[in-house]
């Protein structure tokens, strides 16, 4: 579709056609081929060779453009909602693709269980949730490209109609739980996990917050939380077996990773030099939380020191891309959550759920 001076690029344009028309159902697949495990392809080719992109988007506006065959044309506004999960066109190419999205767009076609209505309006849902990554990944977004597992390409194909808790705005998942949890002031997510961390023994578990749990536990664990499943309650130590884990870290890593993918930072950028400040680590009181008790410090090995270095990188992000910059505020950043984990007073949340 694009002028690709580069023979092998050229080639590499064809075959990404093959696969996008493959996934759109325009074209016959062998047997063993999955829909996401062309997905995966499409987006693993696309993420390694960045003069790909536009191309790749080239190609699907095209194949869904006055397409009358239903499927065919759900399944492309699919794979481009799912492709700008991980990686976004070139600057060049975005605000055409922006514009595209956008024609096909209704603010008024905003209905729950989009899937049960006509073509037009579950086309106007997609472009919306396309737009809206488009918005968080593209020049001016705070996502940065990455390569996906197959697991994650179809975590944002289903949240394509079922929002996460994981990635999104702190408001969006407020308000995610507001039906369900109306009487909570927290996130839902957040709780939850806090209080599977003390249920598992966190508190007597060393490294907590430190030790990184297994990698498909913690899949797994996520994905039964962000439909709302509460945690299973295997006993503390047990052996993990059908979605089940069996120590702390688990929930632990969950809950650092729910803090890292906030689309927007708990402590918010507009703070963020404040934090960093020399008199944000000039407490005015000290107040103990359960984590840096001594008894408990003991059991752990991770004292407020420890916590801060491991918490910091998940709640706060440094506004500048200068590696120096960077590397000079890790410290402050530690400090600041030190504090913040020695002074807080959190008396008055007694009872908040």
């Amino acid at each position: 579709m694009l002028v690709l001076e580069d023979k092998n690029l050229k080639k590499e344009a064809c075959e990404v056609f093959k696969l996008v028309q493959m996934y759109m159902g325009d074209r016959h697949c062998k047997p063993e081929m999955k829909l996401n495990g062309i997905a995966l392809e499409i987006c693993n080719r696309a993420y390694s060779q960045a003069r790909l992109r536009d191309e790749l988007y080239v190609q699907i506006c095209r194949q869904t453009t006055e397409n009358p065959r239903r499927d065919s044309l759900k399944r492309g506004w699919e794979l481009l909602a799912i492709c700008l999960a991980f990686f976004p066109p070139s600057e060049k190419f975005q605000p055409y693709l922006d514009g595209y999205m956008n024609r096909h767009r209704d603010s008024l076609l905003d209905f729950p269980e989009v899937g049960k209505w006509p073509i037009h309006i579950q086309i106007s849902h997609y472009a919306t949730v396309s737009c809206k990554r488009l918005e968080r990944i593209g020049v001016n977004g705070k996502k940065s490209p990455r390569k996906p597992s197959v697991e994650e390409i179809d975590q944002a194909k289903i949240q394509i109609f079922r929002p996460s808790m994981f990635g999104n705005t702190l408001e969006e998942v407020m308000a995610l739980q507001k039906d369900r949890y109306p009487e909570h002031q927290l996130p839902w997510v957040q709780t939850v996990l806090s209080d599977e961390v003390l249920r598992l023994q966190g508190a007597q578990t060393e490294g907590i917050f430190r030790v990184s749990a297994d990698v498909d536990e913690v899949a797994g664990l996520k994905t039964r939380i962000d439909q709302w499943e509460v945690p299973e309650h295997s006993s503390p130590g047990g052996s993990s077996g059908n979605g089940s884990y069996g120590d702390a870290h688990t929930p632990a890593s969950l809950l650092k990773l729910w803090y890292r993918e906030l689309y927007e930072p708990l402590i918010p950028d507009t703070l963020y030099e404040e934090c960093v400040s020399p008199a944000a680590t000039t407490p005015e009181r000290a107040a103990a939380i359960k984590f840096t008790r001594p008894e408990v410090v003991q059991a752990t090995k991770m004292d407020a020191s420890n916590l801060a270095m491991v918490m910091a990188p998940n709640v706060l992000r440094c506004t500048s891309r200068d590696p120096r910059v960077i590397f000079e505020n890790a410290r402050k950043e530690m400090a600041f959550i030190r504090t913040l984990i020695q002074t807080l007073d959190t008396s008055f949340m007694e009872g908040v759920r």
